[in-house]
Order: C-alpha cells, then structure tokens, then sequence
C-alpha cells in the first residue's frame, strides 16, 4: 500500500492524493489492497483499489489482491508515462486509447502467472481437505487451473493533465466529481445484483474488464475516487453515495486534502460498520497553476 503527494516539476497542474483503508467488522484482516501514486516526473497519477473476495472459498484472495495492485501499478506506470509523452496531441490519442485498451490483458496474464507459481508451490497451504477437494472437481469440469483461492477484482486509473483512463473488474465504484461538483460514475454496471462478482480468477478475466477514456480539455481535471464496495454499500441508497464524493471533493477543495485525510480514517471506519465489509478509497484532485506570471509566483486554480 504506497500513498505519495504529487509534484509537479513544470506540469500545469499539481496533484494531491487522498489514501484510506479499514477491515470489516469482526475480520481478522483486510482482503482489500489499494496504491496511489505520482508518477512520469509527477506529472501523472495512478490509484488503483482491489477487493480480495475472501470467503472460505477464496481463502487466498489477499494475496489475489496485493498482486493485483501490484501488477496494475506496474502497468499503468508504464501506460502513464506514455499518457505524458503524448500530452495534449489529439493525433496520438487512438494509439494511446488502443494500448489502453491492451493493459487489463497484460495485468490479468502478470497475474495469472503468480497465482499459478503460487499454487503449484503451496498447494495445499491454508486449505481444508473440503476446500482442495472443491477445488480439484472445479479445475478438472473446466479444464483449466482453478485459481479460485486467489480471487479479487480490480479497479484502476491513470490521470494526467490532459486524460483519464479509467479500468474496473468485478464490483467496486469510480466516481468522477467534475468542477461543477457533478458526480459522474462512468463504469457502473447497476445495482449489484448478490455477492458474484467478476474476478481475476476466471480465465481471460480482461475479456470482463471495462474501461473508460476521457479527454481533459480547458477545465481542471476531475476529482478521481476509486473504493471497494464496502463503501458504497454503507448508504441507503446510491445517491446517498454519490452525495459522499461530491462532499469529499468540496472538502479537499475547501479545506485542503490533508483535512480531508486528517478525518477519512473516521468516516471509513463508520462506513465499515454499516456495511460490514473492508473498506478502501483513494483518490486523486489536481489543481492547475497559473504559469504564465512573470514573477514566478504560481496560483492554484480549483
């Protein structure tokens, strides 16, 4: 779990990221993972949140998670840093977008790959002879490695001046809150629906990925906030979730995102009661400065 204040070094905009996970109620560890971090000079961010399944089922999901933030981070500091080269030309974004579109398959391979030497290293470490038995009659009707024990979805982006992208697999919510304070959730799939959810586990899971891309043209950059559905399921109902970004994007503009951080701890904390669940959030807000003064004096504009 890496959380880093942004810096820009000549960019026009300066970022500040927010990090914040608890356990459920009566866990006796977090299944989620989470990162935040400036990247390319500072010149972008990438957060990314993972929510292992952890059911007796998935009795390794927290390692299915740490590797996917892992493996995410990986790819999408590579991804960010082409995101910066290619900046505010419009010619290069269908190469960036079609590269973007190659990473979930990148980070489920990376994946797959460690969960399978894992396996095949420790096959039966932290599993009932009930679970290896399930375990073994899954593998054998599909034909493929059940890596079921390490299951986790996964959402991530990548922000920089001038786009967004954004991925998600499985359950969890990307709330986009613009300068209007409008929240936007770009990527929800609906009311879930029961406790299945889409995986890393599964094979091909990139085939189940779903991405957003978002020019950032004359306005600031939205505020970016990726969480585990721990969170949104804390509220009554969805608009009551959509009100709490709106309200945490008025908060770190007003009172500074180190205010906002100063208090998450609380509010996850209460939310985690309501919901029962581990619950994560972490987000980016990017301020541009006025660089064009003489005196070298620089001025945020929210």
């Amino acid at each position: 779990m890496t959380a880093e204040q942004g810096t820009d070094r000549g960019a026009d905009v300066r970022w500040a990221l927010l990090t914040g996970g608890v356990k459920g109620v009566g866990k006796k560890y977090s299944q989620d993972r989470w990162a935040a971090r400036a990247t390319a000079d500072g010149r972008a961010v990438v957060l990314t949140v993972a929510d292992g399944h952890g059911s007796a089922a998935h009795f390794r999901s927290d390692l299915g998670a740490r590797w996917a933030v892992e493996e995410f981070t990986a790819c999408a500091e590579a991804f960010a840093h082409e995101a910066v080269r290619v900046g505010a030309d419009a010619a290069g974004w269908p190469e960036l977008r079609a590269e973007a579109r190659l990473l979930p398959q990148a980070v489920g391979h990376r994946w797959h790959r460690r969960a399978r030497f894992h396996d095949s290293s420790a096959p039966a470490r932290g599993a009932s002879p009930a679970q290896r038995a399930a375990a073994h009659r899954r593998a054998r009707g599909r034909g493929t490695p059940d890596l079921a024990a390490y299951g986790s979805t996964l959402l991530g982006a990548v922000l920089t001046e001038h786009t967004l992208m954004c991925w998600q697999l499985g359950d969890g919510d990307i709330v986009l809150v613009d300068d209007g304070g409008v929240p936007h959730t770009p990527l929800s799939s609906g009311p879930d629906m029961g406790d299945e959810t889409d995986s890393l586990c599964e094979p091909e899971p990139w085939r189940k990925t779903r991405t957003h891309w978002q020019p950032i043209t004359g306005g600031p950059p939205p505020a970016v906030l990726l969480s585990t559905d721990g969170l949104s399921k804390s509220f009554a109902d969805h608009q009551g979730f959509l009100d709490f970004a709106t309200g945490v994007r008025e908060r770190a503009a007003g009172q500074g995102v180190a205010a906002v951080q100063g208090q998450l701890g609380d509010w996850l904390a209460r939310a985690a009661k309501y919901s029962g669940d581990d619950t994560t959030l972490v987000g980016a807000f990017g301020a541009r400065y006025d660089t064009s003064d003489a005196t070298g004096g620089h001025e945020p504009h929210e």
